[in-house]
């Protein structure tokens, strides 16, 4: 959750190509809507979604590294999740 602060909004000005202004003005005057929330919108989906892939890609890369972990002849053969993390602790 953001702070009362944090939701204050703050003037920004950017350039964008005039059909993607023409998309955004189309896309408002058919749901009554206006440009400022179609873009913070926007931006805030992109913004989850780039989060959410750097999180699974990291996960991922976790998931591989453990698996190679579990699988490396150099870690005295742990057959298990738990021995690594019981290897680990000790």
């Amino acid at each position: 959750m953001h702070s009362i602060s944090q939701l204050e909004k703050q003037q920004v000005g950017l350039r964008l190509p005039k059909y993607l202004v023409e998309e955004i003005d189309a896309f408002t005057t058919q749901f009554s809507i206006n440009r400022t929330d179609v873009i913070i919108e926007a931006i805030s989906s992109y913004i989850s979604e780039q989060k959410a892939n750097i999180f699974y890609s990291n996960f991922d890369a976790g998931c591989k590294e453990l698996k190679n972990t579990l699988t490396s002849n150099t870690t005295n053969s742990l057959k298990s999740l738990d021995e690594l993390i019981d290897e680990l602790e000790h």
